[in-house]
């Protein structure tokens, strides 16, 4: 595998040198404030800012620098998001172990009745292991992807056991002054994305909770973050063709009108080249996002007599990826995954109460 020389262990961090215990560190993390953008560590608070800001998405090959087997498992899947606080002693070197663990809590709590879908299954089989090369910087640590094969309880005997189940754990381009404000005894992976069934997700979640002191909050994607996104991926229509810009607003009548404005994708770019401020700039401004919006708001009112601002953006697609309010995300183009993880990190970094 070619590009950046990724190291399968967790980065260790020495800037913090006041070292607390697990508890009266957990303590303080509970203590924080819901929403707030704060991050508190042992000695330290670090501001997590709200970008104005960001890199215009280019086209990479990743495949360069990471499995393609790999990728593949990462695009063409419906993914809910969640995010993570930071996971107390959690070592890379330790995944084996963790897989065995992990299937053994499946199974111990089978019993229990906590899964419906689960008491179909035989047999569970976990494997966590680490996607290299999706790191963007020394401060990040490799992404975990975790699977959950098992076998139906009726399937022939020689039949194979298939994936349930499949979760990613990353960090990509994480706020750097909150990474290096950890204490070493903590490493941030702070966006979950789960595919599967919402009972295994519970389980995962419970043994990583009671494993690494971590805990899990569900995490949408705002109208401002989804703004984002829709023009982050009309500006990638030169290099690769987003085929159509689709978007859908909820207008808050009595009852509620859901409404689904789709735009022709040379369209949305010529709109979006004439609202930029500097074309030749390598980065993208919150004002010119703004005024993107604003101009698909003003020609759908020009047509309908309907003022699209008054209501929320849920759900923004193209032929790239698609996103909804709910926290649920589909990459269809490994070719600017790291652009959309990027915003999402920062997004879970965002709503993480600490």
């Amino acid at each position: 595998m070619e590009g950046r020389n990724s190291t399968v262990k967790t980065p260790l961090n020495h800037v913090v040198t006041q070292r607390r215990s697990k508890r009266r560190y957990s303590r303080a993390m509970r203590s924080c404030v819901e929403g707030s953008y704060l991050g508190y560590t042992p000695g330290h608070q670090t501001v997590l800012k709200i970008p104005i800001s960001r890199k215009k998405a280019k086209s990479r090959d990743i495949t360069n620098r990471v499995d393609p087997d790999q990728v593949a498992l990462l695009v063409k899947k419906e993914w809910q998001l969640s995010y993570v606080t930071p996971l107390y002693k959690f070592r890379h070197t330790m995944l084996k172990a963790y897989s065995r663990e992990l299937s053994a809590f499946i199974v111990s709590e089978k019993p229990q009745g906590q899964a419906i879908e689960i008491a179909q299954e035989l047999g569970f089989k976990v494997n966590i292991f680490v996607v290299l090369g999706l790191a963007e910087t020394d401060q990040d640590a490799e992404t975990i992807f975790i699977q959950i094969l098992s076998k139906q309880v009726f399937a022939a005997k020689d039949d194979a056991q298939k994936v349930v189940w499949s979760g990613l754990l990353t960090c990509i381009n994480g706020d750097v002054d909150y990474l290096r404000s950890l204490p070493p005894e903590f490493v941030s992976l702070p966006l979950l994305c789960t595919s599967g069934p919402e009972s295994y997700s519970a389980l995962v979640k419970s043994w990583f909770k009671k494993t690494f002191d971590c805990c899990f909050g569900p995490m949408c994607i705002t109208s401002t973050n989804l703004q984002w996104l829709a023009t982050l991926w009309t500006g990638c229509h030169p290099e690769k063709n987003v085929q159509y810009l689709k978007l859908a607003w909820t207008i808050p009548t009595l009852p509620p009108m859901d409404v689904t404005y789709k735009v022709n994708a040379q369209d949305a770019w010529m709109l979006w080249d004439s609202v930029r401020v500097n074309a030749t700039e390598d980065s993208v401004s919150i004002d010119e996002v703004n005024s993107f919006i604003r101009g698909l708001q003003t020609h759908f009112f020009r047509h309908f007599r309907l003022d699209l601002s008054a209501g929320s953006l849920m759900r923004v697609s193209t032929a790239l990826g698609s996103a909804h309010h709910s926290g649920k995300i589909k990459i269809t183009s490994p070719d600017y995954m790291t652009t959309v993880l990027q915003l999402l990190t920062e997004c879970a970094l965002l709503k993480m109460p600490i």
